[in-house]
C-alpha cells in the first residue's frame, strides 16, 4: 500500500501567515511597501531594518497571534479532503520557533483548522532551513509541500516530490517542469492524479 504521508510546511502553505504578520506589524506602526515579491521581510517593511528582521519574526511567532492564523486560501477544505477520502495524514516541517508555548498555540491552531488530517508537528527554531529535518525522509518520494524556494529544492535533492506554493515572492523562480501550484485545488489534483 502506498504511503499516506504528506510532509508539509505550515506558514504560506497551511497558514496565512504572512497575512497575520502585517496586521501584527500595522498594529506596530510598521507600514508594508506597495511591492512584497521579495522573500525577505525587510523589502517588504521600509523602516525595519534587515538586522531586525529574525528577531522581529521570533517576537511574533512567539506571540498569542501564531495560535489564531487563518487558513491559506483554500487549504482547510482540501487538505480535510485529502484526509477523510483519500486516508493521508500530514506531518508539519515547521520553522516556527523552540518555545514550548508557541509550539503549543501552533498545534491548537493546526488542529483547530485541518483537525485529525495533522499526524504530528516538528518545529524548528525560527528561521531554520529544513535540510536536516528532512533527512530522515531522503529517498522516500513523500509529497513535500512548501513555499520556501531553497526548503522546496532540498526536498527535490532529497528524492522528495516537492510542490511549491506560489506566492509574489516566489513566482519568478525558474520551475523546469517541476510542480508549483496557486492553491490547495492544484495541490489535491497532483497528488490524487498519482494514485
Amino acid at each position: 500500500m502506498k504511503n499516506k504521508l504528506i510532509l508539509s510546511d505550515a506558514d504560506g502553505v497551511l497558514v496565512n501567515w504572512q497575512w497575520a504578520f502585517s496586521v501584527w506589524m500595522q498594529e506596530r506602526g510598521y507600514t508594508l511597501a506597495d511591492d512584497t515579491s521579495s522573500y525577505y521581510l525587510h523589502h517588504h517593511y521600509p523602516d525595519l531594518e534587515e538586522k531586525d528582521t529574525k528577531q522581529i519574526v521570533k517576537q511574533f511567532n512567539e506571540s498569542a497571534a501564531i495560535g489564531f492564523l487563518p487558513a491559506l486560501r483554500d487549504a482547510t477544505h482540501y487538505v480535510r479532503r485529502l484526509h477523510e477520502e483519500h486516508g493521508y495524514q500530514f506531518r508539519v516541517i515547521t520553522s516556527l520557533s523552540l518555545d514550548k508555548n508557541a509550539q503549543r498555540l501552533r498545534d491548537m491552531n493546526l488542529r483547530k483548522l485541518f483537525g485529525n488530517a495533522i499526524e504530528t508537528i516538528i518545529c524548528l527554531d525560527t528561521g531554520a532551513n529544513k535540510d536536516v529535518a528532512l533527512e530522515d525522509y531522503r529517498g522516500s518520494g513523500l509529497v513535500f509541500v512548501e513555499d520556501k524556494y531553497s526548503n522546496f529544492e532540498v526536498g527535490l535533492n532529497l528524492g522528495l516530490k516537492s510542490i511549491l506554493v506560489t506566492h509574489d515572492y516566489n513566482k519568478h523562480e525558474d520551475f523546469k517542469n517541476r510542480h508549483r501550484a496557486n492553491n490547495w485545488k492544484e495541490i489535491y489534483e497532483i497528488i490524487t492524479a498519482g494514485e
